[in-house]
């Protein structure tokens, strides 16, 4: 969110917060379908295992496992160059070193230790809170008639303007990537079956209703023209303001770029140690550091591949990509899950679960956004 309103803006126009919209409705059913693969399965493969279980095929699931793997380090190129802008807005340092310190940095953070890395992350997490509220305060305290305004944002019904939409929806996707995310620690968590599925649905709830709210008011309150194609968009909004408040938004900024690129590294990391572990990749990358607790050989790998991907493509491409990824990976997880319900697998007493309806919309959804963003692009 920190790094994408600008491209949804290119795509959807004044009408962008109706693709965070829609983003958030293909997510939900997702959502609730990892909650009770989570509680199935709580392994650090993820999707990857539920594939595997639900489809019974290991190849496919070590396919699925390559390609979670593979847009968390998109994912992790994108945020590390949305970090490299707003940390350029503060520092005369060339945006390329910045971007290879900005990953070099999360690496570190990475290896240094699971209980470590999260808790940075946990507090990173609520200081991006309080800079999306930030921004959320400023820019009506600034723009009080900007609310005059809002009637802007409601699309009529004509082809071109959800044509616009829909494209957005395939980047606006991208920012509520992640949730997927807490499944992938599970073997970390003391009661997954308890906690993550409130972890997943709270993370939904408060992230929909936060983008759709942030969107809107940086549309409302920033001219169009300076708004697109802007690595560092919701700084636009503090460009009036004093050194104090504008350098605190910044360095907010920072930290919440540098959070998205560190969970996405830890999420990758553990996929690849899931798959090394049960066999399906080399085992070098299931060896686990004894004093750090964490699998130092997969986050090299994985540091390595977002350094590539930051330095070839740029943040929009980068976005698509990963957003096309997770949804292919969305879509075989609800078969899955269908799958698992259709033979009659039985979750274990205390496992979270969902009507059979739930990951069919979850697949019409995932695989209709991936074709209606494509076919409208």
């Amino acid at each position: 969110i920190y790094v994408l309103v600008g491209a949804t803006a290119a795509e959807a126009g004044m009408y962008a917060p109706i693709s965070f919209l829609l983003a958030a409705g293909v997510v939900a059913f997702t959502g609730f379908s990892y909650a009770e693969l989570g509680t199935r399965y709580p392994v650090s493969a993820g999707a990857a295992a539920y594939v595997r279980e639900g489809m019974g095929s290991r190849g496919l699931a070590v396919i699925v496992g390559l390609m979670i793997v593979a847009s968390g380090a998109v994912s992790s190129a994108t945020v590390s160059l949305g970090a490299s802008g707003y940390l350029h807005a503060l520092l005369p340092i060339p945006e390329v070193l910045l971007t290879a310190l900005v990953i070099l940095l999360v690496g570190l953070v990475a290896v240094w230790g699971i209980f470590e890395s999260v808790l940075i992350a946990a507090i990173f997490t609520v200081t991006e809170i309080l800079g999306l509220g930030l921004v959320i305060f400023y820019g009506l305290y600034t723009n009080p008639d900007a609310l005059a305004n809002v009637g802007q944002l409601v699309p009529p019904m004509e082809l071109g303007a959800w044509t616009g939409i829909m494209a957005a929806s395939l980047l606006a996707f991208y920012a509520f990537i992640g949730f997927e995310d807490i499944a992938n620690v599970a073997e970390e968590v003391v009661e997954p079956r308890r906690t993550l599925p409130k972890s997943i649905i709270l993370t939904l709830v408060i992230t929909s209703v936060l983008y759709f709210v942030v969107v809107s008011v940086v549309l409302l309150v920033v001219p169009m023209t300076d708004l697109v194609g802007s690595n560092a968009p919701l700084s636009l909004v503090f460009r009036d303001a004093g050194f104090a408040t504008g350098g605190l938004f910044s360095l907010i900024a920072i930290v919440a770029t540098i959070n998205g690129a560190l969970i996405q590294v830890i999420m990758s990391a553990r996929v690849l140690y899931g798959l090394a572990a049960n066999g399906s990749l080399p085992q070098f990358l299931a060896k686990v550091n004894a004093r750090t607790r964490t699998p130092l050989q997969a986050t090299a790998l994985i540091i390595g591949a977002i350094l590539v991907l930051a330095y070839f493509l740029p943040v929009a491409e980068l976005a698509e990509t990963t957003s096309t990824i997770i949804l292919i990976v969305f879509a075989l997880v609800n078969i899955a899950l269908l799958r698992l319900k259709w033979s009659g697998a039985q979750p274990t007493r205390d496992a979270f679960t969902v009507p059979v309806i739930v990951p069919i919309l979850g697949f019409i959804t995932s695989t209709g956004l991936l074709i209606a963003g494509y076919a409208s692009g």
